[in-house]
């Protein structure tokens, strides 16, 4: 493999997407960011023109006009047909000779690990676990909420606690300061009156996700229902681990679990402990660790993966660009 092979490395969240382009042996020639990637919102075609501006910025800045390959991880990517949909898009676009399409928390997984192996929870608005092996066999599950059997993430966090709150405050429930807590975080004194302000949307829908923090805080404060939440949340978390982990034969041998998203690299100290010990207790070898480095490194070392380069130094090249 010449040095002129390179990688188009694409992930593509709901709010924002990052992608670079990559050199064979390691260097990165270009970065450039843009706004979410939403198919399901506004069709694959006007999804994929969001796309094709980021990658016109960043061919600019690496200086080529197409690479030898395109590997793109990518939200809303969560059966293969929907796979199948979006690769065909992409090669559509002739931005490389060859194109893997993968759903976004590959990237948070590959990024965490120093060759293809391991299991990745990803907890940002919602949840999701995918654990792969070196020889291609992968683990995941739909996560495309509820109907999927899925509980969490900041969305569902956030649901969960005003329905708490909102029971608490008219005696259909027990007692939460979440009652308290969650309308005064908009300036409300009450959930009658923050009820009323996200029905008529006076406080943007946009804005529930700022109520899981507040959950967590309530929590840490030693609110029972609060920390109830948090609990169920550490043991979803590893529910997902455990079973990606056995269906990939790596529940006795040690594995490491990758943690990521904005809810679960935030570290709060009573979510991150009820994780490690359950992990201990039904997954003793599993190895958890939180990625902060940016999924588009993942996406990266996915597409050189794919080209099989092994030079010595190149993936420690790439991790350096966006770890340093």
């Amino acid at each position: 493999m010449g040095l002129t092979a390179r990688v188009l490395a694409v992930d593509a969240g709901n709010s924002k997407t990052d992608v670079a382009v990559v050199a064979a042996d390691g260097r990165v020639l270009g970065t450039a960011r843009g706004g979410g990637f939403r198919p399901p919102a506004v069709g694959v075609e006007a999804a994929t023109d969001v796309l094709a501006e980021v990658v016109e910025r960043v061919f600019a800045a690496a200086g080529v006009t197409s690479v030898t390959h395109v590997s793109a991880c990518l939200a809303n990517a969560d059966f293969p047909v929907e796979e199948e949909r979006l690769t065909d898009a992409l090669h559509a676009r002739a931005w490389g000779a060859t194109v893997d399409v993968r759903n976004d928390t590959f990237a948070i997984l590959r990024a965490g690990v120093s060759e293809p192996r391991g299991v990745a929870v990803v907890c940002g608005a919602g949840i999701n676990c995918v654990g792969m092996r070196p020889d291609g066999r992968t683990a995941r599950f739909p996560a495309i909420g509820r109907v999927s059997g899925d509980w969490g993430g900041g969305w569902g966090l956030a649901e969960e606690a005003l329905f708490h709150a909102a029971r608490a405050e008219d005696g259909r429930g027990g007692p939460t300061e979440l009652a308290r807590t969650l309308p005064a975080h908009f300036g409300l004194d009450s959930m009658h009156a923050l009820i009323e302000a996200l029905h008529l949307e006076l406080v943007p829908p946009g804005r529930r996700h700022e109520l899981a923090p507040v959950l967590f805080a309530t929590a840490a404060d030693g609110d029972p229902v609060a920390r109830a939440l948090v609990d169920r949340l550490a043991e979803e978390v590893v529910s997902m681990a455990t079973v990606a982990l056995s269906r990939l034969d790596l529940l006795h041998e040690e594995t490491p679990v990758l943690l990521g998203g904005s809810v679960l690299a935030a570290r709060h100290p009573q979510l991150d402990d009820g994780i490690r010990d359950l992990l201990a207790a039904r997954a003793p070898k599993a190895v958890p660790q939180v990625v902060t480095a940016s999924p588009v490194l993942g996406a990266a070392l996915l597409g050189l993966d794919r080209l099989g380069v092994v030079a010595a130094g190149v993936r420690e090249r790439v991790r350096a660009h966006f770890e340093g």
